[in-house]
């Protein structure tokens, strides 16, 4: 039986190259997902984009789910958009969807992209399509430079709870919602390397945890797959 350096959970999909090539580097990566979401599929969420796709607007993404279902009711529709989205796979789906001539900003996180959108004193609304558990940080900022946000919750996240009997090195998170899902029946022991892809999952992490945290360079799914390998190798 092989004897790994390391033994990694990822607590969402990730791709099979990127586990061949942990494997490659004598790095076991387990995959078992804490989260999963779907569209809200109901007629009043599908005529508030489609009056959104009709507007002159400054629009908020902070997620690929939520450019997903977006998008899904495009059409014929060109918005006219003002878009300030997360960077990464967010930005490169609102690129594709949207075209990059929309985009006027892009940031590492959701605090940091509200505070872009106030520092360019370009609206007093936004339009925010987003989860049903999506963060307080950057609503609760707009609102207190007086921008008003338009919230139109368009996916929803639902948790899958798996209790983890096998010992880890390091486990992979994801979202703030995934590291939620897995605290909810899990203690960890204090030497486990916790991953996380941004500051909002690190935050979320040290709720329940006192772990060492290492955060990926970029908010990208293969990035922090990567910082871990590098990490263990």
């Amino acid at each position: 039986m092989q004897k790994f350096k390391a033994t990694i959970l990822s607590t969402r999909p990730i791709s099979d190259a990127l586990v061949k090539q942990a494997a490659s580097e004598n790095i076991l990566i387990d995959v078992l997902s804490f989260i999963e979401t779907e569209l809200i599929d109901s007629i009043e969420v599908y005529e508030e984009i489609e009056a959104a796709l009709t507007e002159s607007a400054v629009v908020v993404f902070t997620s690929m789910n939520a450019v997903e279902a977006v998008a899904a009711h495009i059409d014929e529709y060109k918005p006219d958009w003002t878009i300030y989205c997360i960077g990464n796979t967010t930005n490169k789906l609102v690129k594709e969807y949207f075209g990059e001539e929309l985009i006027v900003a892009t940031a590492s996180d959701a605090a940091e992209l509200a505070d872009k959108i106030v520092e360019d004193e370009v609206t007093n609304e936004v339009i925010f399509f987003c989860g049903d558990k999506r963060r307080n940080e950057l609503p609760s900022i707009l609102n207190e430079h007086d921008i008003n946000v338009n919230e139109i919750e368009v996916y929803q996240t639902n948790m899958i709870h798996h209790t983890i009997e096998k010992n880890y090195d390091g486990i992979l998170f994801f979202s703030p919602s995934a590291a939620a899902s897995f605290f909810f029946t899990n203690k960890l022991n204090e030497k486990i390397i916790l991953f996380a892809i941004g500051n909002t999952t690190s935050a979320e992490l040290k709720k329940y945890s006192r772990n060492k945290i290492i955060i990926a360079d970029e908010p990208d799914k293969n990035n922090l797959v990567k910082k871990a390998i590098e990490y263990f190798s």
